[in-house]
């Protein structure tokens, strides 16, 4: 799943990918999840602001479910950008 959004003059860009971790006594559930891939873009540049950023839940665990992975790297995305370029603006 890949999704872009624009926040701020910046474009997110944020995709979802399946995390399978391999444990010999682990549920299939224990076993599945999804991670956030984050890339920032200033707009109308074709080259990221810095390498893509990976998201998980919290703990380093992945997430659930592939929406919460999209919704978890889209707040973060927003944060970066809130904490990194907010202070210039102002």
């Amino acid at each position: 799943m890949n999704r872009s959004y624009e926040y701020q003059g910046f474009t997110l860009k944020v995709s979802v990918e399946a995390e399978f971790i391999w444990q010999r006594n682990a549920t299939p559930a224990q076993r599945a999840g999804y991670i956030a891939t984050v890339k920032v873009y200033q707009a109308n540049t074709a080259v990221a602001l810095f390498s893509p950023l990976r998201f998980g839940d919290t703990a380093g665990r992945p997430f659930a479910t592939e929406v919460d992975a999209m919704m978890g790297g889209y707040s973060a995305a927003r944060k970066i950008i809130d904490d990194l370029f907010s202070q210039e603006n102002r």
